[in-house]
């Protein structure tokens, strides 16, 4: 078995462990244990950077090879914030809001399993370890990842604030570093615990799966909220308290750098900056009476009580008989829709984008009416920004190809299907009637309640011209059977032909524009999305199995 550096370091401190109870012997080799299996985990940041799996290269830890994208993060995008000024209460509320918002869902999508993981329990329940070396354990394994994961982030950032603002800048952020790494953990595993406590079967498994992608959106969506905590007046932004500002957690941790270093003692700063440091220390707290309750509820993961056999007719199967032409590519329609909506592994990485998809317009909206009167706005073209809300389709589609049960892909070949356009054809249809339709609809519903029913027209356009950008996406990007590949494989440049899929979705949005110039443009680039639609749906799909099989 491996031995570890971070293991090394550990040891030194095997005394502090043994006072409270820890048998630190046994503690240590279980987290040899899960170091060794974690080398063999794709992280998700290198989920579409990675070629073809390598058993050559198992035993190295495909984690500790991501952190570079971490560190250029920081580099990049932190460290430039951090120098800009000393205008701390802003500055930091930004730092520490793209830095919760990183360690956070590298939680929930990489270690997630971690915190919710009974299947040593088998092994472990039936030796003598106690329950506070397991806790421990488990505790140690998360924390030495988000170690890592936060050094990345923050190594230039905390040296070039040190180098910008002195070495008490430094120390302040070392220590709200851990503090940021202590909530983060703590207030997930508190969240978890809620759930587990109210559900079981395979209603909590989907549940926790809802919960991961809220948690996702909400930091997504969040941060957003960070800068407009801020008025600018003559071109410096001025604080302007108000009392939601407190449920916002970045600003927390940004208030003692105003409190200590410009020695600022505002009532507002003082308060903010007890809350960064009592909140994650009383988390901890509840979290350690809460333990024991959270293993035990951890065993109804184990409880399949919840799966019944649903009977009679299929879900989906008067629309797919309204869609796809053929028998093939309505059963492939229904196989797609019951594996979007059944796959829990799918669903925590679409729906986030989905739900990105969803924001983004009303973020560019939100802008305009703060820049502009409602009237302004209402009667220009801004609505063409509905655009927007079609930026995640290329890498919804990407994701389409794996699944966790991708060793299942054999019936494929297996089936009487001589052709692969009843194949791509009914799932892409599926995922256009599942996701991106109820998405887009929505989307359109609000744009038309802004703009009024005049723009109509233009969002039957937009509809047309989402349909048309799904094929042009399936021909630019990777071909491969849906769900046929596991999630650690992807086609080396996937990323180029994404970035040139986003240019082409401008390149629709323009053309959409400037039918409105002409009279009656709209009307006739409409039949012209119709034919456009027509022919590629029917030509886009034709080639053999030997096209896509290497």
């Amino acid at each position: 078995m491996n031995e570890f550096r971070t293991l090394k370091v550990l040891d030194r401190f095997r005394l502090l462990f043994e006072k409270f109870g820890i048998h630190y012997v046994i503690m240590r080799r279980i987290l040899q244990m899960k170091l060794t299996m974690d080398g063999r985990r794709v992280p998700t940041v290198l989920g579409n950077t990675g070629s073809r799996h390598d058993p050559e290269k198992d035993d190295q830890n495909k984690f500790l090879r991501s952190m570079w994208l971490y560190l250029l993060l920081g580099t990049v995008v932190l460290t430039p914030v951090v120098m800009m000024s000393d205008n701390f209460i802003f500055q930091m509320s930004l730092v520490f809001g793209i830095l919760i918002f990183m360690v956070l869902t590298s939680l929930i999508s990489d270690f997630s399993s971690v915190l919710l993981d009974i299947r040593d329990k088998t092994i472990l329940d039936s030796k003598p370890v106690n329950a506070r070396t397991l806790h421990a354990a488990k505790i140690i394994h998360i924390s030495i990842y988000l170690f890592f994961i936060t050094a990345a982030l923050s190594i230039v950032p905390l040296i070039g604030g040190s180098i910008r603002h002195g070495i008490l800048f430094s120390v302040i952020f070392l220590v709200e570093l851990v503090l940021i790494d202590i909530l983060v953990v703590v207030l997930t595993a508190l969240l978890y615990l809620v759930v587990l406590q109210f559900f079981d079967g395979e209603k909590l498994k989907d549940i926790i799966n809802y919960v991961q992608i809220g948690l996702t959106l909400v930091m997504t969506i969040g941060y957003q909220f960070v800068s407009r905590l801020f008025s600018i007046v003559d071109l410096n932004y001025v604080f302007d308290g108000k009392w939601w500002q407190y449920l916002m957690i970045p600003v927390w941790f940004a208030a003692p750098f105003e409190m200590l270093i410009h020695e600022d003692r505002n009532k507002v700063f003082l308060i903010f900056s007890l809350m960064a440091v009592l909140v994650p220390l009383v988390s901890v707290v509840i979290y350690a009476r809460c333990m024991p309750s959270f293993e035990r509820n951890l065993q109804k993961l184990n409880d399949n009580s919840g799966t019944r056999k649903k009977v009679g007719r299929p879900k989906g199967a008067g629309i797919s008989r309204f869609l796809c032409s053929t028998q093939e590519e309505r059963m492939f329609f229904r196989f797609t829709s019951d594996m979007i909506r059944n796959d829990r592994n799918f669903k925590l990485k679409v729906y986030p984008s989905l739900g990105l998809s969803l924001v983004f317009p009303f973020i560019f909206l939100f802008n305009s009416l703060q820049s502009q009167e409602w009237d302004k706005v209402s009667s220009s073209k801004s609505y063409l920004l509905m655009y927007s809300a079609a930026l995640f389709i290329p890498t919804v589609m990407t994701l389409l190809k794996f699944s966790d049960n991708y060793k299942g892909a054999w019936v494929y070949k297996a089936m009487p299907v001589r052709e692969l356009a009843p194949i791509f054809k009914g799932s892409l249809k599926a995922i256009l009637v599942n996701l991106f339709v109820p998405l887009i609809l929505f989307v359109s519903i609000i744009f038309i309640t802004v703009y009024g029913l005049r723009i109509l027209p233009d969002v039957v356009i937009f509809l047309l011209s989402i349909s048309l950008y799904t094929v042009i996406s399936f021909l630019m990007l990777r071909k491969a059977i849906p769900f046929s590949e596991p999630h650690q494989v992807s086609g080396k440049g996937e990323w180029i032909p994404i970035i040139v899929l986003m240019v082409i979705l401008v390149l629709l949005a323009v053309c959409h524009l400037l039918s409105t110039v002409v009279n009656y443009g709209v009307y006739i680039y409409m039949i012209l999305l119709i034919f456009v639609n027509m022919v590629s749906w029917r030509r886009a799909f034709r080639m053999t199995w030997n096209s896509i099989i290497p």
